[in-house]
């Protein structure tokens, strides 16, 4: 069901983020270690996003996505780490069977500062998330912000999975609530998004994971994460990318909010 992982801390190279430890985001796109029935393999696309400074903007996102494996395209060694980022969000992608396999399927999802990536799945997908749509325009008809959430808003989605469509979705949530990136305010949006789909879908699995370049959000729902934080730069991934200690495990139906230096885990519900 995909593995994914975020850095925040001391400029490194982008390839590099993909490839490192002995048990790296590539190695874990053919031998994942804990997919808890979620398929076996992640052979179905990659992507990476990261964030640079530029003149008419403070921080701007780029990505590179290939709808091949992982460690089929010569770009992670040859071309991605002749970029350098503080922040660097990466996925590996096992495709839900009925799902296209394609470039625009695979994570991250991204806009304007955001980058976005979902380990798991929707069952039903084209039913439940229509309906939770149809749940937040209500609840957001007073605030004047319904056209947010109007039904025609997943037909802008990338591709017609789960994933990109949940982007859709969680864009409006974070338009609506979170213009300024607040984090509680993203956390907010990350809970709402998980209870409505776990109301109409129990049997979803949401890992999500969400970051703006200055900080690193993330959910647990019936897959797993580790942790490794230090005062200078900040680790989410699907696994440990190595044998370090220092790597904590996240409880299932937690949110984390990680940066360098900083680490909060909540709880989901």
């Amino acid at each position: 069901m995909c593995r994914h992982l975020g850095y925040l801390g001391p400029p490194v190279r982008v390839g590099e983020i993909l490839t490192r430890g002995s048990h790296s985001l590539r190695t874990q796109a053919w031998a994942p270690r804990d997919m808890r029935r979620g398929g076996t393999i992640n052979a179905d696309g990659f992507g990476v996003a990261w964030w640079s400074a530029a003149a008419d903007d403070p921080i701007t996102v780029s990505r590179y996505r290939n709808a091949a494996p992982i460690w089929t395209d010569p770009a992670v060694d040859e071309v991605l780490p002749q970029l350098e980022s503080t922040a660097v969000l990466g996925a590996v992608r096992s495709a839900t069977v009925g799902m296209p396999v394609e470039r625009s399927a695979c994570a991250p999802f991204t806009c304007d500062r955001w980058a976005f990536s979902h380990n798991g799945v929707v069952p039903d997908w084209r039913r439940t998330l229509p309906a939770v749509v149809a749940e937040f325009a209500r609840a957001v008809d007073e605030c004047g912000a319904e056209e947010m959430f109007a039904p025609a808003r997943l037909l802008e989605a990338e591709s017609a999975t789960d994933a990109a469509t949940l982007w859709e979705v969680l864009r409006a949530l974070l338009v609506t609530l979170a213009p300024d990136r607040e984090r509680q305010a993203v956390a907010t949006a990350l809970r709402m998004l998980v209870a409505a789909i776990l109301d109409r879908a129990p049997d979803a699995r949401l890992n999500f994971l969400l970051s703006d370049g200055a900080q690193l959000w993330a959910t647990t729902c019936h897959h797993s994460l580790s942790v490794l934080v230090t005062d200078t730069f900040a680790i989410v991934s699907s696994e440990p990318l190595d044998d370090d200690p220092r790597w904590q495990p996240i409880q299932d139906h937690s949110l984390v909010t990680a940066g360098p230096g900083a680490l909060s885990i909540d709880t989901l519900r």
